[in-house]
């Protein structure tokens, strides 16, 4: 047998195994480890070891239990519930206003976590029971949520980049210095699009009655407004002194989980309860990571073993003559069907021992590509029929927000997502200006 259809048969064992429902770590390590063993003989046993010690080895993965803990304990101890009633209060009396703070809770609480999850659980559990009471369009403000949420894998402290950094060595800095102004620009067209959209629809997102606004006092407003400072204080004290080279890594990921700790502490929202929710999370989070990045190393270094990289490559550009373009656009789609049944990091370890050695291969940027990818995790989260966030928000969603509105809901937001990402891929700059900018690069 060749090695191109072993590593088809590789491949496509695993997409079988994973269509079972069995865990992902799972399904990846068993293909990776068997195939060696039946390559190799006895000594292929060695490679799900030797992935093993690379793990233990790899430093920046300390980065990853201390961001995902910043983001529960900020979630557990209610500090975005401050956030959204300063967003009510000042952008309330606009029409949507409520709809155009409710991306503004998204964005802040993205800096602060990274992570989808967090984010979506705080604007279905907060937001939207408030705007459903306001009386805005229910599919609309779904849709709102549920793409404000997909931010916090795109903006820094981004734990999706963190992963593919380490996949990809590609310095994390840069990443998430690039995910800066793509996250940015993608809030920007949800904002223009609720805002467009209220104006000429006004029934859809109505404003703050006048007299509810007049009970609200401007030392009110103002008190409010120290809530947005939580957020800020996080991500200076992770971030900032991070790209001000005061402190490496993964101690500004110590200091951002510290900062966090005592944003809730100061807010008298530490408790044990609180502790405790949080540090089950994050172990539970953090223990699927390892797994997931354990089982994609052994079976990345088969596949490495195999030629497997190079044979695609072949496949794509000798025999079906794509060019490189056409080559990205079709590993684009391929994200958005995974997206339809796995998550962010399984799509990402399943397919990063073929996909980034070629786009490096095609000569892209791969800092560039790492945007691309997380952009289309983003589109596939909100995919029907199966995406990920489809399915965690109609368990959270009150019980008149049906699976067809979220599904419906979620259409003009995916439409706006991927012309965020037609304009990165013709625009690359967008995400390589900072990045070049500050270190020095190009």
């Amino acid at each position: 047998m060749s090695y191109e259809m072993i590593a088809l048969l590789m491949f496509s064992s695993m997409m079988l195994l994973l269509l079972t429902g069995k865990r992902v770590f799972g399904a990846i390590g068993f293909v990776g480890v068997l195939a060696a063993l039946l390559l190799w003989g006895d000594g292929g046993a060695e490679m799900g070891f030797s992935a093993a010690m690379k793990l233990m080895k790899w430093y920046p993965l300390l980065t990853v239990p201390m961001f995902i803990y910043m983001g529960y304990i900020l979630s557990e101890s209610h500090v975005a519930d401050d956030l959204y009633r300063m967003f009510h209060v000042w952008m309330g009396p606009l029409h949507g206003g409520l709809a155009l703070g409710t991306i503004g809770l998204m964005v802040l609480i993205s800096a602060m976590n990274g992570l989808s999850v967090a984010g979506l659980a705080i604007g279905a559990t907060i937001a939207l029971p408030e705007l459903l009471r306001r009386g805005y369009d229910k599919i609309m403000v779904t849709g709102v949520i549920q793409a404000g949420s997909t931010l916090g894998i795109l903006l820094p402290p981004s734990v999706v980049l963190v992963l593919y950094s380490m996949i990809a060595r590609q310095p994390v800095g840069q990443l998430w210095l690039a995910g800066v102004f793509p996250g940015l620009l993608m809030a920007l067209l949800f904002l223009v699009y609720i805002a467009i959209r209220c104006r000429l629809q006004p029934h859809l997102g109505p404003p703050l009655p006048a007299e509810e606004r007049q009970q609200i006092t401007w030392g009110e407003k103002v008190r409010l407004l120290r809530a947005g400072l939580v957020p800020l204080f996080v991500f200076f004290a992770m971030s900032g002194l991070f790209l001000m080279g005061v402190t490496s890594l993964v101690e500004s990921s110590a200091v951002g989980a510290l900062a966090a700790t005592l944003a809730a502490f100061v807010r008298g929202r530490l408790t044990l309860g609180v502790m405790k929710e949080t540090l089950r999370k994050t172990l539970g989070v953090t223990c699927m990571f390892m797994w997931i990045i354990l089982a994609a190393l052994c079976f990345g270094a088969v596949f490495d073993g195999l030629g497997a990289v190079r044979a695609i490559e072949g496949l794509f550009v000798e025999e079906m003559g794509l060019g490189p373009w056409e080559i990205i656009i079709l590993m684009q789609l391929s994200f958005l069907v995974m997206g339809m049944f796995l998550d962010d990091t399984a799509m990402l370890v399943i397919v990063a021992p073929l996909y980034i050695p070629l786009v490096g291969a095609l000569g892209f940027d791969l800092v560039w590509y790492g945007v691309l990818y997380t952009i289309t995790c983003q589109m596939a989260y909100l995919t029907p029929p199966f995406g990920y966030n489809l399915f965690l928000m109609r368990a959270l969603a009150p019980p008149e927000v049906t699976l067809r509105d979220i599904y419906v809901s979620v259409v003009p937001f995916v439409l706006i997502m991927a012309l965020g990402l037609a304009l990165i891929m013709i625009f690359p700059q967008i995400a390589l200006w900072l990045p070049q900018r500050y270190y020095g690069l190009g």
